[in-house]
């Protein structure tokens, strides 16, 4: 059973919520949960585990409200572990807190490896099988779907194969609806996972499970590889979240089944909110995207190099292994020193500026974004900064506003930080402002001022925010006199964008950026109506 659809050929099952969340620096509170679990659901995932009951109160409260959500797609799991050794099932902590949470599928963990069985359960052989058994029986009992997690089975396998198998040869014959796999170390190579797997298909008939770690980065060719030999419920993480390496990516793991093994996994036509989805779990967890990440990052369809460019013109299928929006993505032609005419007729087109008629400008621009790189512009990682220099060069931009006086003071006293105030004088719509701004530091008072300014004029400013500030100098040599370049990302409920800012003072480099980060968005807006 795959939350009823039968047309699935393979059952996600995300644990992004349970095992992402032991990632090192991710926590996640009940509304995080929440709002992630429904955002999983939205992409249209199988199941959503949503953390251990047993372990900690806010995750049964997730337990409780998650009935709020009113999901349309996922069946919501809870985590546990066998009853302990000589405790009676009925009466297991544990247990009960999985009956308490209310949901209709319980994931049990146990041990396969012997030696696990060993020196952490410090218990037998035999009651390992019958702590699986009883309680597998007791949870089928109450009416759940069972998934048996196999902990260490690959380990297992290799180490005692005749145990690994007796274990889930016993949770299958007490009623597990799967029997899950688990390469808990990660570090299985893919052809010693296959082998181990066509072992296990020999002596097993129970629908398999696959639930593989990434201490070898192997974890997503071995989910991938576990399918192809026939197992239909792949676990993983989105971003790849979890402890240690992380856990498989279900971001690249999910596009592989669908667009090249032709496995379907999702409800038709719910992978173009992949890259989405996989932006929005990491926003809520408070995670930086990586910029290369397969499939859904923001530089996984991007191109550089001119003769690229070129080619891609005439057919995406020259340097892209697949349709950039499939996933929700987007294909982007950066701008830089590497760049050919091809580079920038596409951007320019993407901004539908009517570049045709200004070869002579065209190249002019070419030449000019070089030098400006030469600087220390950097306008493959500033696309917001980029679209403004083109539409200058082609008449198709206005200033919002105009700075007439800028002043800066900064104050630092014996007992406390550094303070910083921005006087600021601009002019608006033929207005005159004068305004001041305190902030933690200079950067932080230009930036407070600025708004401070602008926001009677243009009061959806107030959506708009920081997400990131870089500072990069340029020439160490230089010491304190060093050119920097300072990268600023903003964000508002729409959208992210990137500009930058070049200079010998760091205040001069912010100026620059900051600037054009709320020159793009009045652009924007503007172009919205």
């Amino acid at each position: 059973m795959c939350s009823g659809d039968k047309k699935l050929d393979v059952c996600i099952y995300d644990t992004t919520l349970r095992d992402g969340s032991q990632g090192e620096g991710l926590a996640f509170s009940v509304e995080d949960k929440l709002k992630v679990a429904s955002k999983l659901d939205f992409l249209g995932v199988a199941y959503i585990e949503g953390g251990w009951p047993g372990s900690n109160p806010k995750d049964l409260e997730f337990f409780h409200r998650v009935p709020e959500l009113d999901l349309k797609n996922a069946r919501i799991s809870a985590f546990g572990s066998t009853r302990r050794p000589g405790t009676n099932v009925k009466q297991d902590t544990n247990v009960k807190a999985l009956l308490d949470a209310g949901v209709p599928v319980v994931a049990i963990v146990g041990k396969s490896w012997d030696f696990h069985v060993f020196r952490a359960l410090e218990t037998t052989l035999e009651e390992n099988l019958a702590m699986i058994r009883e309680t597998i029986s007791y949870l089928k009992d109450m009416g759940l779907e069972v998934v048996f997690d196999a902990e260490h089975f690959f380990d297992g396998y290799k180490n005692n194969p005749d145990y690994a198998l007796q274990v889930l040869a016993s949770a299958g014959e007490a009623g597990a609806d799967w029997l899950v796999l688990c390469d808990t170390n990660g570090g299985t190579l893919p052809w010693d996972l296959e082998e181990v797997i066509r072992a296990v298909k020999k002596e097993n008939s129970v629908p398999l499970g696959i639930h593989v770690h990434n201490d070898n980065a192997c974890a997503v060719v071995n989910s991938l590889t576990a399918v192809r030999l026939g197992i239909t419920q792949v676990q993983g993480t989105m971003n790849g979240y979890g402890e240690r390496c992380g856990n498989a990516d279900l971001s690249a793991v999910i596009p592989n089944l669908e667009l090249k093994m032709k496995k379907r996994c999702l409800p038709d036509n719910h992978l173009r909110h992949l890259t989405e989805v996989s932006h929005y779990v990491s926003e809520v967890a408070n995670m930086p995207r990586h910029n290369s990440q397969p499939f859904v990052g923001y530089g996984a369809f991007a191109h550089k190099g001119g003769i690229h460019v070129s080619a891609l013109l005439k057919d995406s299928l020259t340097y892209e292994h697949i349709d950039p929006e499939a996933v929700g993505n987007r294909r982007r032609v950066l701008v830089s020193e590497l760049s050919g005419i091809s580079n920038l007729l596409n951007k320019a087109r993407e901004l539908n500026l009517d570049v045709n008629l200004y070869d002579a400008e065209t190249r002019k621009m070419i030449k000019k974004i070089k030098e400006l790189e030469n600087e220390g512009f950097q306008f493959e990682g500033a696309d917001a900064s980029l679209e403004l220099l083109l539409r200058k060069a082609f008449g198709q931009y206005q200033d919002f506003f105009q700075l007439q006086n800028l002043k800066i003071l900064i104050e630092k006293r014996e007992d406390d930080g550094i303070g910083a105030e921005a006087m600021i004088k601009l002019k608006v719509n033929d207005e005159t402002v004068h305004t001041a701004a305190e902030g933690d530091g200079p950067v932080n008072a230009l930036d407070n001022a600025l708004r401070k300014a602008l926001t009677g004029f243009y009061p959806f400013i107030e959506s708009m925010h920081l997400t990131d500030y870089k500072v990069r100098v340029l020439d160490g040599g230089e010491g304190t006199a060093a050119k920097v370049r300072v990268l600023i990302e903003s964000a508002d409920e729409k959208e992210t964008w990137s500009t930058v800012g070049v200079s010998e003072n760091i205040i001069e480099a912010s100026w620059q950026a900051l600037v054009d980060s709320l020159n793009y968005m009045l652009l924007k807006r503007k172009a919205q109506g």
